[in-house]
């Protein structure tokens, strides 16, 4: 068995201890074939946490075989939809009890806030299982009439089989749950890989999902590099679907090695460029309030971050400056600091690509009114920065940052403004401010996004679906829409008095 390791928390004065190896078949293991190891880094520090075990192609074989293996025999078809339940509701609730190491260990790896974690992240993963576990007993079909006399016919929405699953790091434990919930309630067992960058907190769960007596490969965690285990799980003959949350880059190779292996189902969400209109007769204190949330939440690691705010002509001044207030009050921090509302961006990586949007929207012209200075000292902290005087053809415009960078333009008719929001190739979120019900109504209808917000921004909820358009991404997470991704729909034709006469 790969060892634990203990993780000293100097701002907590506490230690955790971690599993390091490969989760298959509800044992901690090395690699069958590598020496590769991941190292998690805290981005508040940049100091190595520790690091676990990367798994490599062959350790992918025998996470699938696990996997396919329990499908056949403990899950799948073999257990009711009452178990499954049952055991949903277990690791819901051990997940609930551990809620504040686990949160730690996500401050720790991913940088974020320790509250925000525990009560949202966290929170919300707790009430997506539950949800998801009231869904399983419930998974039906239909009867459909054909003859009366003689055929009946009826549908099963049987679970697919062997899901791979990727996801991101931006939100690990939250994300695990959009993916792991609706899979098991219909039946389908799960190999997740987790982001290389952020996998502690995946093994952390793998521990509670043992606990809570899961039979053996139904869940399965490979932390590895996504060049290795993302391109071995998508490419994988024996793998039924596989589910991506990432950039659309990575999606389009996804869905090429899925469409030239075995054209296994595929689920992805994906970027966005978020637009966030400000109407005139909004309530212009609640409509700022919004939209700092919009672009500071998570440090504007969010692909639903509303990172282009555009504003009506005649407000446009008085709403500026109230935002200006809002996001300059947002304390940018160590995840440890209860006065923290965000933390550092997740890498060097990420720090540097944020950093090249900032510097290419000064050199392309934008103004920088907030922000755009860089701190002294370590850890990759990127305080929120807001661009005004922008083009469209900006990069800062156009492309996904995935950063707390913000920029805002105006405009003067709602025509002119739907025209701006829609002017990208992504089309995951949008959100609109105004009283007029008539406008509100208009708009959320004009606006080509899977998911709008009107008079809020970025809140979502379990039961309802969440997924995008043009290039943000194929299929739904949440709500009843998410199952369809887990099942795979059988019609039976049944004759019970026609009499075929022979020959014809």
């Amino acid at each position: 068995m790969a060892q634990p390791v203990t993780i000293n928390i100097a701002a907590l004065n506490k230690s955790i201890s971690v599993p390091t190896g490969l989760f298959i078949n509800n044992e901690f293991v090395p690699s069958i074939d590598s020496t590769e190891l991941i190292e998690a880094v805290n981005p508040a520090t940049e100091e190595v946490i520790c690091s676990v075990v990367s798994a490599s192609p062959k350790d992918i074989d025998a996470a699938v075989a696990a996997a396919r293996n329990a499908f056949k025999t403990t899950w799948g078809k073999n257990v009711t939809g009452f178990e499954r339940s049952r055991l949903i509701n277990k690791l819901a609730d051990l997940i609930e009890s551990n809620a504040q190491e686990l949160a730690e260990l996500e401050a720790l790896n991913n940088g974020k806030p320790v509250k925000i974690a525990r009560d949202f992240d966290i929170g919300d993963t707790v009430q997506c299982l539950r949800y998801y576990a009231g869904w399983a007993d419930k998974i039906v079909g239909q009867t459909l009439e054909v003859d009366n006399k003689n055929k009946l016919a009826f549908t099963r929405h049987d679970p697919i089989g062997v899901c791979g699953q990727i996801i991101p790091w931006n939100y690990p434990i939250n994300m695990w749950a959009w993916k792991v919930a609706p899979a098991l309630a219909v039946g389908c067992t799960i190999v997740m890989k987790p982001s290389e960058l952020c996998p502690l907190t995946a093994l952390k769960l793998s521990e509670l999902v043992k606990e809570a007596r899961f039979p053996p490969g139904v869940i399965n965690t490979v932390p590895s590099y996504g060049a290795v285990g993302g391109a071995a799980l998508a490419a994988h003959p024996d793998v039924d679907k596989v589910a991506f949350t990432g950039s659309t880059i990575t999606g389009r190779k996804v869905m090429e090695a899925a469409a030239k292996s075995n054209l296994k189902k595929v689920s992805l969400e994906l970027g966005g460029k978020s637009p966030h209109l400000v109407f005139s007769s909004a309530d212009l204190d609640q409509a700022a309030n919004w939209a700092a949330l919009g672009i500071c939440y998570n440090s504007g690691q969010d692909c639903t971050a509303g990172s282009r705010v555009y504003v009506q002509d005649d407000i446009y001044d008085k709403f500026l400056e109230l935002l200006v207030t809002k996001v300059k009050a947002q304390v940018i921090g160590s995840g440890f600091d209860e006065a923290s509302g965000g933390g550092p961006v997740v890498s060097k990586v990420q720090y540097d690509k944020v950093w090249s949007y900032i510097e290419s929207g000064k050199q392309e012209g934008a103004k920088a009114i907030v922000g755009g200075v860089k701190r002294t000292g370590t850890g990759f902290f990127v305080d929120p920065t807001i661009f005004t005087e922008i083009r469209p053809d900006m990069k800062i415009v156009k492309e996904e940052i995935f950063g707390p960078v913000l920029s805002v333009g105006r405009f003067k008719t709602e025509e002119e403004a739907i025209a701006l929001a829609n002017d990208t190739t992504y089309g995951l979120g949008a959100g609109l401010h105004s009283t007029d019900a008539n406008q509100c109504m208009r708009v959320s209808s004009a606006l080509e996004a899977g998911t709008v917000w009107v008079n809020q921004y970025n809140i979502l909820n379990n039961n309802v679906p969440f997924g995008g358009k043009k290039q943000s991404g194929i299929g739904r997470e949440l709500g009843s829409y998410a199952l369809e991704e887990y099942t795979s729909i059988k019609a039976v034709h049944w004759n019970f008095g026609e009499k075929l006469e022979w020959p014809l």
